[in-house]
């Protein structure tokens, strides 16, 4: 009687932590658009505003805009957490020359960890469709941070290549916040 009881109440537990999960999967875009907002809003408070010096220095990195526009929900939230996570990674490393609020910077790191970990919970569920897409999407991603990465250490992390490098995040994140009002 006892190890019976002990199951049901650990398969009540279990279906509370999928029901939990599938209300904060559902609610995510307008998490997302909250935790964006907050993400414009701490990039601007990192640094000051954009050195009139690093203009000349300005690159196009072309953001690979139609990862954005698939037809299915699911693409669009693994392109996200590809974009976040890359985000997250840049912004984490090699920031001595950056001069930017160490506050702001740790706040905008931990809501990039935040959303990865809500959209990795999302995503994984249902993982399995249109993976083709979803590969040549991250790909693409990938080249794009790529270029971003590449341009820094060229640079040498100085100020403007971070500056031109949080102006070109701040432009992503302003794309993302777009595609998650259509949602």
């Amino acid at each position: 009687i006892m190890s019976a009881l002990g199951l049901i109440q650990i398969g009540i537990i279990l279906l509370c932590t999928a029901t939990i999960s599938t209300l904060q999967c559902n609610h995510l875009p307008l998490q997302q658009r909250k935790v964006i907002e907050n993400s414009l809003q701490l990039l601007d408070k990192m640094g000051k505003k954009f050195p009139q010096q690093c203009l000349r220095e300005k690159m196009s990195f072309r953001f690979p805009a139609q990862v954005l526009k698939p037809r299915q929900k699911e693409t669009v939230k693994v392109a996200i957490e590809e974009i976040f996570q890359n985000m997250f990674y840049i912004f984490s490393k090699n920031l001595t020359l950056a001069a930017w609020d160490g506050a702001a910077l740790e706040q905008f790191q931990n809501g990039l960890y935040q959303q990865i970990e809500q959209l990795e919970a999302c995503v994984i569920k249902k993982q399995t469709h249109c993976f083709r897409s979803k590969e040549v999407n991250r790909l693409k991603l990938k080249k794009y941070f790529h270029k971003i990465e590449c341009f820094l250490k060229d640079k040498e992390h100085n100020l403007c290549s971070w500056e031109i490098s949080r102006a070109e995040m701040r432009r992503c994140l302003q794309l993302i916040d777009k595609v998650i009002r259509k949602l």
